[in-house]
């Protein structure tokens, strides 16, 4: 019993620590500061605090999203490039703050996210062994063209409502091809579709 409870506690921390959570890595890329300069280097961002530190041969600097407007790095885990912008987000009716997302989809209507670590409480069994693992967590936004921002909560009904009045064909079209309201890829797509009619 002693060396399953064991065993389960070791398989639950080795599946923590293989988690891949790009926010804690340095990646290959470059930033664009407000000032226009282009700045090339190794990157590393955080979403939560919406800094992104910049090491260029040895020499680190860091810039919040008040002094730069974008950044791209090459995930070498993914083998993809990921572009990052700043935009106004408001926090309440009279406020807005610089806040970093990544670009999903850029059109009249863009998808973005901004991603954290979640943890989440774990029970693999009825063992009394209780614990905890992080997970990546991304929280998907749309983007108008006048700069209006919209937090997306994951349902078919919200998203007909962001669609507006192309909303017929947008349920249309995800019937067709099978689409879910709540997977990124299938998101892409039907952006995608929204921004072709």
């Amino acid at each position: 019993m002693r060396q399953i409870l064991g065993g389960l506690m070791l398989l639950a921390s080795i599946q923590s620590y293989a988690q891949y959570f790009p926010s804690e890595h340095w990646h290959e890329g470059y930033l664009v500061s407000n000032d226009g300069d282009s700045l090339r280097g190794k990157l590393k961002y955080d979403m939560e605090s919406d800094l992104v530190q910049l090491d260029k041969n040895g020499r680190i600097q860091t810039f919040s999203g008040r002094n730069m407007s974008y950044f791209e790095i090459f995930d070498a885990v993914t083998e993809n490039y990921r572009q990052f912008y700043v935009i106004p987000f408001s926090v309440n009716v009279e406020y807005k703050v610089p806040r970093i997302f990544e670009m999903l989809y850029l059109g009249e209507l863009s998808l973005v996210s901004r991603e954290a670590i979640v943890n989440e409480a774990v029970n693999p069994s009825s063992f009394s062994y209780y614990g905890s693992t992080r997970r990546l967590s991304n929280v998907f936004y749309f983007v108008y063209k006048d700069g209006k921002v919209v937090k997306y909560e994951n349902k078919r009904n919200h998203l007909m409502e962001v669609m507006g009045e192309k909303s017929k064909d947008i349920r249309a079209y995800m019937k067709k091809n099978h689409l879910r309201s709540d997977k990124l890829q299938d998101l892409v797509r039907i952006t995608a579709f929204y921004n072709s009619i």
